[in-house]
């Protein structure tokens, strides 16, 4: 299932691992696990943010996928999504 994961770092913790070098592996490490069709950075409400679209098969990798990030201090969200395929397919299944 194509998934959206949204990662918002506490500053003051992503600051230190910005200055320690470890930041760029995290993101490197998670990047690298994920594969994502899709991978972007930017500040959102004043924190360091990331958002990666994803493939996850099976709900039991929530756990190595979000908890190299809670380790680093992020607020980390998980989400279904679609893309424009998947809308017209869902869209298409309707019975109206």
């Amino acid at each position: 299932m194509r998934m959206l994961l949204i990662a918002r770092l506490d500053t003051e913790t992503a600051n230190r691992a910005v200055a320690e070098g470890t930041l760029e592996k995290i993101i490197g490490g998670i990047v690298e696990h994920l594969e994502p069709e899709a991978a972007y950075f930017t500040p959102t409400d004043g924190q360091r943010s990331c958002l990666m679209v994803f493939d996850m098969e099976k709900a039991s990798q929530m756990p190595a996928i979000t908890e190299p990030l809670f380790r680093a201090g992020a607020k980390v969200t998980l989400q279904p999504v679609m893309n424009l395929d998947d809308l017209r397919t869902g869209l298409g299944g309707l019975k109206v």
